[in-house]
């Protein structure tokens, strides 16, 4: 919000308080504080409601995979694959096979005494039921959801489906009930009062009872409700405190000023929420960028560059989320995520193909300790990859702080992986001190490469980087003749839209396989 929207903002607010009688001012901010409270639940149970529909997709996503195997007889094989496939979806607990509407065995133990489920509580579309029972385990009390079409079942936590973050400073509850039959199937809440039935059964959106303000969202396709509530008493308590305390004049001010900065609060603190959601939910996809060698058009390796797809279909860009996490300190578990994307889409890929490599841009905070180098180990181990074919990116900034950074790089560089010094020439670096920069490869930046024109500056990061005897990779390159420029003056590597844009695993790796075809097209 501009500092001009703002004066005008709090010139109109103060040209109504001299308009408007005082209590018609507090009745309004009464009411505005109240609708502000009312919505904030009516989001946390729709943000619940979309969590259900994740978790219920999972269950489905597991229960076809696991139906595709063929052997169907309890054994180790059989008990292998269900387990997988439970450790493999996130929200399910226990795979579980059933013949005859007996369960045989599941991901985790055989069951010598077949138990059967029953009848279920919600028949759904294309064969998937549903239960909500407890399960045939000795001693085991508490219900679970079972998710199921023949002949397997995905036994989930019902916890999963409201394990939701609150986004405001208030207490909300939170309960999934059953349309079927009423049912309570989880709640976060160990009181639940009992006045929700007769407005579950009336269509009731929104009510209040004994001092508790509820509000209820339904998805009739999931048969299922969800019902938040939150009571009214710190709603009441902050609307006495401001009308006590505050002068009329002052009030009007304060509170013009107060909904001001919860305005830009939220939008601040909105993104970081979504970003933690993402993060959470595994959101964000990788695609790859071929990193081509200039001289001979053969493929080398790939960029992995992270994306984030919104609700609307929309793509946002790393520019805005990747400040962002790091700011938040959540860029960590953000380069974890592309790490598991990697080694999930193109493991095999890697370990058939030692001579090809994917690099994963590190944050400032990841150069600074081993976390990422440890958590990257026992990938390469089960893939059977090279560490030379994981590469990290790291910006100027990350090298900021030799002090602190040098002996961690030096960790990465000895455990095998390659170091890039990516956007050189754009933060805090200069050529003087490229030579204490303990890296295998400088990236010229897309700035630099569209500027070939002026030949200022590029060619004496070249010619830097010769003497030093580090590699070179040419971000951004776009036409024929930026690319025979690059080779010329000796520059091995290249990557841009002029060889490719950024692909898909899948793309990926057919683009890979016809590289020789396209040879002939670089100049």
């Amino acid at each position: 919000m501009t500092s001009r929207k703002l004066i005008s903002l709090v010139s109109g607010v103060l040209i109504l308080a001299v308009l408007l009688p005082i209590l018609l001012s507090i009745y309004l901010a009464h009411r505005n504080a109240e609708h502000a409270f009312h919505d904030e639940l009516g989001d946390f149970a729709d943000h619940a409601l979309l969590r259900t529909g994740t978790v219920i997709d999972q269950a489905v996503s597991a229960i076809n995979d696991i139906n595709r195997f063929n052997d169907n007889t309890c054994s180790q094989a059989h008990a292998e694959a269900m387990h997988r496939i439970a450790l493999e979806y996130r929200y399910v607990q226990e795979v579980m096979f059933q013949e005859d509407e007996h369960i045989l065995c599941t991901s985790l133990e055989s069951i010598t005494h077949a138990a059967t489920l029953g009848k279920p509580d919600r028949q759904g579309i294309h064969g998937y039921n549903a239960w909500y029972t407890t399960p045939p385990i000795p001693d085991f009390q508490r219900k679970m959801v079972y998710i199921g079409k023949d002949p397997h079942l995905a036994l989930i936590d019902p916890m999963s489906f409201i394990d939701v973050l609150p986004f405001g400073n208030y207490t909300l509850n939170i309960a999934m009930i059953g349309l079927h039959n009423n049912q309570l199937i989880a709640s976060n809440s160990r009181y639940i009062p009992e006045t929700w039935h007769e407005a579950l059964e009336q269509g009731t959106d929104e009510f209040q009872s004994n001092n508790n303000f509820y509000v209820i969202r339904r998805d009739n396709n999931l048969g299922l409700a969800m019902i938040a509530w939150a009571s009214m008493e710190p709603l009441t308590t902050a609307w006495y405190q401001q009308l006590f305390i505050w002068l009329p004049v002052g009030l009007i001010i304060s509170l013009a000023a107060g909904g001001v900065l919860i305005r830009i609060l939220r939008r601040l603190l909105s993104p970081r929420n979504r970003l933690m959601d993402a993060i959470k939910n595994n959101e964000f996809s990788v695609v790859y960028q071929p990193i081509v060698h200039l001289q001979s058009g053969e493929i080398v390796g790939a960029e992995a560059l992270i994306r984030w797809q919104q609700q609307d279909g929309s793509m946002l860009n790393p520019d805005v989320f990747i400040p962002l996490a790091e700011q938040t300190g959540l860029i960590t578990q953000l380069t974890e995520q592309v790490i598991k994307r990697i080694f999930h889409e193109l493991g095999d890929w890697l370990s058939k193909h030692p001579h090809h490599h994917v690099s994963v841009n590190m944050g400032v905070q990841d150069a600074r300790s081993l976390h990422i180098l440890d958590f990257t180990r026992p990938y390469l181990a089960r893939y059977s990859v090279h560490p030379k074919q994981i590469a990290f990116e790291i910006t100027e900034r990350g090298f900021s702080d030799p002090k602190i950074t040098a002996p961690i790089i030096a960790q990465y560089r000895k455990a095998g992986h390659a170091i890039y010094i990516d956007d050189f020439g754009t933060g805090y670096s200069s050529l003087s001190y490229l030579q204490d920069l303990d890296v295998d490869i400088l990236k010229i930046d897309k700035s630099f490469v569209d500027a070939l024109e002026y030949k200022n500056v590029t060619p004496h990061i070249i010619e830097m980087a010769k003497a030093l005897g580090i590699l070179m990779v040419a971000e951004g390159i776009e036409t024929p003749c930026q690319a025979a420029w690059l080779r010329k003056q000796g520059v091995q590597y290249g990557q841009g839209w002029f060889f490719s844009k950024a692909l898909s695993k899948k793309e990926f790796i057919e683009w890979v396989a016809s590289s020789y075809a396209r040879k002939s097209k670089i100049p």
